[in-house]
């Protein structure tokens, strides 16, 4: 995590791109960078729970105001009556007022010195919610927020003591904004690979949810496919957590609908999990042009090749 950066660093948003060459993005400081960031985290909250005690900066604090207000945005905004069941295009509405507001938002986490910044960081949080024309999330725009943290690391906003918290307490909480959204506007999963992905929406929470799970004393792969265990556990857990929130939202066994975590529930331990989805995470979402296409570039996550 990089002291904050020159104000002069910073370019206008017209100059912001998108990915068009998938070699060219593997070999960007953008990529290195991004990963750089992901398993750092990764390594942050290796067997910490949840509810552990940890620093709360007040840049972290700001962020959980942000991801509040979207969280009341939604309130304002109930869907609309409409015929089709999925993609409630009150999720327009809600959208929009972000698109609006983005940059506002972002100036209230950024201090005065670094407000240069926000029209660059704005459009990865604008990113991070879903696609307003299809309505729908995926992968892609949870990256996108990660992207967020990453560019408020690099200008020096969030620091190294707030790895726990930028996890724990501001990711967790995107995830529960994120759900309720997909929830109240009924949104399509975006590029999803049905029954032989993952999960419809997210990834990193299986990623540092399994870190987090690494060397318990009780808790094996194989338990969270347990009800019991689940309910039990989930407020510790960001894995778990995931996973009631899947059993939730789909019925029937378990096996069928969610298939590729049956199998991960196979795997004889933690370390080996997470080693596995941090490299299905790069060949399955940051490697196919679908889901990272998107994925924007600029002064914080320049397209530029890694320079060693």
């Amino acid at each position: 995590m990089a002291p904050p950066l020159q104000q002069s660093f910073m370019i206008p948003r017209k100059e912001i791109n998108m990915v068009s060459d998938m070699g060219k993005w593997k070999r960007s400081q953008a990529y290195a960078d991004y990963m750089g960031f992901i398993l750092t985290l990764n390594e942050g909250v290796k067997g910490r729970k949840l509810t552990c005690e940890y620093n709360v900066s007040e840049p972290i604090e700001k962020l959980v105001a942000l991801l509040n207000t979207l969280d009341r945005w939604i309130d304002e905004t109930p869907p609309v009556d409409q015929p089709s069941r999925f993609g409630n295009k009150a999720f327009r509405t809600w959208y929009a007022k972000l698109d609006q507001e983005a940059e506002n938002l972002v100036a209230t986490v950024i201090p005065k010195h670094l407000a240069s910044a926000a029209p660059e960081v704005a459009v990865y949080l604008k990113e991070s919610v879903g696609n307003s024309t299809r309505i729908d999330y995926g992968t892609g725009h949870e990256a996108a927020f990660a992207a967020f943290l990453c560019c408020l690391c690099k200008i020096g906003v969030l620091r190294v003591d707030d790895q726990m918290a930028i996890v724990f307490k501001v990711f967790n909480r995107y995830l529960e904004v994120m759900r309720k959204l997909q929830k109240t506007y009924r949104m399509e999963p975006a590029g999803s690979q049905g029954v032989w992905g993952l999960d419809d929406f997210q990834f990193l929470p299986f990623i540092w949810g399994s870190s987090q799970l690494i060397d318990h004393p009780n808790l094996e792969p194989r338990h969270f496919v347990d009800e019991k265990v689940v309910n039990e556990n989930h407020k510790d857990f960001m894995f778990l957590e995931c996973i009631l929130f899947i059993t939730e939202m789909k019925t029937g066994p378990f096996a069928e609908h969610s298939n590729q975590l049956w199998n991960i529930s196979a795997v004889p331990s933690w370390s080996k999990v997470n080693q596995g989805l941090i490299r299905m995470y790069k060949a399955e979402c940051l490697e196919k042009f679908p889901v990272i296409q998107h994925f924007k570039f600029g002064s914080l996550l320049p397209i530029q090749p890694v320079t060693s």
